[in-house]
């Protein structure tokens, strides 16, 4: 039995749609995708709220003539500036001649982490364990019949912000649109993306947007540490506009054909301007006015790991995604001499939409068909017991 599932994504500088076929054979066939410009969010407020609806209104309806249906029902993702992740650690006595840890238990666990949540401002949209921890024994996701006396775990959180989920309901009901739900994006996206087996490790998802960078650390089944810095490449390219004195989508196509490092074969750039003129900039003045930006992104996202006091180990993995340093040659490479740790790309989870300006949008849509195949699906045992727990 195939169904349907809508998803739109809100990005700072673009709205992205997707259409999806999801059966029991073929977990999930993309069958339209629609991608609209605007002018995004900063501070977590639209920067043009009049523009929102036309946009979000077209990309949706690119996704529909692509799938050739037209869809009623819409799951939409937080921006992580529009949500907030929170960690709380809690700890209960097992009980018993024999003590060890009961289904009981976990639910125990999580009423205790629930109570200190529950004055926070925000709207619940996930919640999910880093780790359970019996006594001084490892970390662990399966805790279930551990013995011991002392259980303890840590639970992240992540509250929506009421005006994005109350604004974008009224938005889509203006639409024709039915909102289904709303999911945390970055979750999605660290989820989807990182392995279960590095996230054991910890490890770092950093997504450079148009207009903000988004700094993640990652455990267990959830993101442990999230920070949104407000700087992303939508500044390198106005840098550009502005020092070069070009036009602003000029400036876009140096800043995305810039390769970083020393050793390479580019001595200038050629633009052509709206009158078929064409104008060159030698390197030399681009990086002059490119790469003070581009060092103060890099330092900011420095700074944002150390304050997290996460602790990386020598195998823990660092990713880089969005349309900022990801879409550059050598781009990798520069964020990772800055960090001190090798940086890589994230592994490609669908052939059409590869690009990393697709990454957040992809791991939205996962994370929207686990929990409804999860939550429609009876299953049983110690994994069942946890999708029930944190199924959005």
């Amino acid at each position: 039995m195939r169904s349907t599932v809508t998803v739109v994504d809100f990005g700072t500088s673009k709205i992205i749609a997707l259409i999806a076929e999801v059966s029991s054979r073929q977990r999930c066939d993309i069958v339209g995708a629609g991608i609209a410009a605007y002018d995004g969010y900063a501070d977590a407020r639209w920067n043009n709220p009049g523009d929102v609806n036309s946009a979000l209104d077209n990309a949706i309806k690119t996704a529909e003539e692509q799938a050739r249906s037209s869809v009623r029902d819409v799951y939409c993702g937080v921006p992580g500036q529009f949500s907030k992740v929170y960690t709380v650690e809690v700890r209960l006595e097992l009980q018993g001649a024999d003590p060890h840890v009961t289904n009981k238990d976990i639910e125990a666990l999580f009423d205790l982490a629930d109570q200190e949540m529950r004055d926070i401002p925000g709207v619940p949209i996930h919640r999910s364990p880093a780790w359970f921890v019996v006594d001084d024994g490892k970390k662990t996701l399966e805790p279930l019949n551990l013995h011991g006396n002392e259980f303890r775990a840590m639970i992240s959180y992540v509250k929506a912000d009421q005006f994005f989920i109350a604004d974008v309901s009224e938005r889509l009901r203006a639409l024709g649109k039915v909102p289904f739900g709303f999911f945390s994006t970055p979750m999605g996206e660290a989820i989807l993306y990182i392995s279960d087996e590095e996230r054991d490790r910890t490890a770092l998802l950093i997504d450079i947007g148009y207009l903000d960078t988004e700094v993640m650390a990652v455990e267990g089944d959830t993101i442990i540490y999230h920070k949104v810095l407000p700087l992303g490449g939508g500044h390198m390219s106005a840098d550009l506009a502005y020092g070069l004195d070009i036009p602003l989508d000029s400036a876009e196509q140096i800043k995305r054909s810039f390769i970083f490092g020393e050793q390479n074969a580019q001595s200038s750039f050629e633009i052509t301007g709206a009158n078929g003129a064409t104008q060159s900039f030698e390197r030399a003045k681009v990086e002059s006015v490119l790469m003070p930006r581009v060092d103060e992104l890099c330092e900011e996202i420095v700074e944002a790991v150390k304050a997290s006091k996460v602790r990386l180990g020598n195998w823990s993995s660092v990713y880089l995604t969005g349309g900022g340093l990801a879409i550059n040659r050598g781009g990798r490479e520069y964020l990772s001499e800055k960090l001190g740790r090798p940086v890589r790309e994230l592994p490609r989870k669908a052939v059409k939409l590869s690009s990393p300006i697709y990454s957040s949008a992809l791991g939205l849509l996962d994370l929207i068909i686990d929990t409804r195949t999860n939550s429609a699906t009876p299953q049983s045992g110690i994994g069942s017991f946890f999708r029930s727990l944190f199924g959005g």
